[in-house]
């Protein structure tokens, strides 16, 4: 079941007081209207107006990125994920330029990652959600998807019947039982686009909070970091890791944010592609890179592979990583320690 969401995610921008009248000033903004979470973004600006425009400029690309990955709900006047997952089979569909990125992206950190993030596993990924929110439903008859049921739908998750052309602006699933679910990529994706639109309208100093992905542009005045807490998985309050950054992305993946409990065991959302089930490796898996996209598919990635090899895929795309298993010990690449606040 899904936790509450006051701590704003897995990590969340820990914001200092004591700038108050001072220029400029911070300003803060809350919106929930976008994917499933509560979205924060805190900047100063010279004005309530200046900040204003930044948060338009924001939220307008995040809802709008929001209904285009949509793979649950139809929205009058666009063709959108569902869009492409209910024409499975049959003609490609002319999509808006941003979801022919994303799948883009999706495909590319396939191959990337030796399939460990596969935005394809959708047949899969539904037998857990349906498994989940049915548990939300009815907790005293939680089940698990029925391994048949699994291993029959992972025989749909082909990334090459996925195909896309740019040229045309389309996407088509060759396969008819193939669903796209972007899940793993979609919420940085979109994040990085809203950075950028800020960017475009002037922002220079901006903490972009969008559950368990943080964004950083620039520094606070005076060159202050922005403070980035890592959330403890095991609960109590902690956290596992205070971070100082600028100019970079922050995104974790954890266990402990969607899940549901069957006969006292708990399984989350994230699924490894190999055992068609709950990762088990990890409980909390943290990655920082310039690219907010880059980083929630590796968050994802990382947590289905075992420690060395999580390490040196973190090391092979230049990103640092932070990861906490199940029995509380950590692993973390060598630059990672950098950007832990100081005292």
């Amino acid at each position: 079941m899904r936790r509450c969401a006051m701590c704003f995610g897995l990590i969340v921008c820990l914001l200092l007081a004591g700038c108050a009248g001072a220029k400029p000033q911070r300003f803060q903004q809350v919106y929930l209207d976008v994917f499933d979470t509560v979205t924060v973004i805190t900047a100063y600006a010279s004005t309530r107006e200046e900040f204003d425009s930044l948060c338009a400029a924001a939220h307008e690309e995040l809802l709008a990125c929001h209904r285009l990955f949509d793979i649950y709900n139809e929205y009058e006047g666009m063709n959108n994920l569902k869009t492409v997952n209910d024409a499975a089979g049959g003609e490609a569909v002319a999509v808006d330029a941003r979801v022919i990125e994303l799948v883009r992206l999706g495909i590319e950190m396939y191959a990337a990652t030796e399939g460990r993030v596969n935005i394809a596993m959708g047949p899969v990924l539904a037998l857990w959600h349906d498994a989940r929110e049915a548990a939300s439903s009815d907790p005293e008859h939680a089940a698990l998807p029925d391994r048949a049921a699994l291993e029959a739908a992972a025989g749909h998750t082909d990334i090459s019947a996925v195909i896309v052309d740019r040229e045309k602006g389309t996407v088509r699933l060759a396969d008819p039982e193939a669903r796209l679910d972007v899940g793993a990529v979609a919420k940085g994706w979109a994040v990085q686009r809203a950075c950028e639109k800020m960017r475009e309208a002037g922002a220079t100093s901006v903490c972009l909070s969008a559950g368990g992905n943080i964004a950083a542009i620039g520094a606070k005045p005076g060159g202050e970091k922005w403070q980035i807490a890592v959330e403890d998985p095991f609960g109590g309050g902690n956290y596992a890791s205070v971070l100082a950054l600028s100019d970079l992305a922050a995104v974790t993946s954890g266990d402990y944010e969607r899940y549901f409990t069957v006969d006292g065991v708990r399984y989350h959302h994230i699924i490894d592609p190999e055992t068609l089930a709950p990762s088990a490796r990890w409980s909390s898996v943290t990655v920082l890179a310039a690219d907010s996209g880059l980083a929630d598919a590796l968050s994802t990635a990382l947590f289905n592979m075992d420690g060395a090899e999580a390490l040196e895929t973190a090391r092979r795309f230049g990103v640092e990583a932070f990861l906490i298993r199940p029995d509380g010990t950590t692993v973390e690449t060598e630059g990672f320690a950098a950007f832990r606040r100081e005292g």
